[in-house]
């Protein structure tokens, strides 16, 4: 038996390739996600399931794309590297956290990205990183 859950508006996400479970914690000091070794200082999660699937889709490794439902346990702030330097504003309602996130479900069923969409963010990412431009600047 399979409970369904709805999301709220004031719902928060993580996506990734990690496999973790209802009641662990997402924090820093882990590699991060997309192409690049430094150690997160911050943990990232957004208010739409869209951005959730970005961050599921370009996590690097070969684990399965997750989507966990998360919860703030401190002070969070605006992501800078996708408000006002990308999106004026935060449209796509993106923050980190120096302070862990705990995981309260994961979202099962989620439409993803055609490949032709998913391959053209790659390619962009991948010039962008080879002009010395990281997805991430902490």
């Amino acid at each position: 038996m399979s409970e369904t859950i709805i999301f709220s508006q004031g719902s928060f996400f993580h996506g990734t390739k990690a496999d973790l479970k209802v009641g662990d914690f997402i924090i820093t000091g882990k590699k991060k996600n997309y192409n690049d070794d430094r150690e997160s200082k911050y943990v990232y999660f957004a208010g739409t399931l869209e951005a959730a699937i970005w961050g599921a889709e370009l996590a690097e490794g070969d684990g399965k794309e997750r989507i966990y439902v998360v919860e703030p346990t401190g002070d969070y702030e605006n992501d800078p590297n996708l408000t006002d330097k990308k999106f004026p504003g935060n449209p796509t309602k993106s923050y980190r956290s120096k302070q862990p996130l705990k995981i309260v479900a994961e979202v099962i069923k989620w439409e993803g990205h055609s490949p032709e969409i998913l391959n053209n963010m790659i390619e962009n990412l991948r010039k962008l990183s080879e002009d010395g431009i990281k997805a991430i600047d902490e």
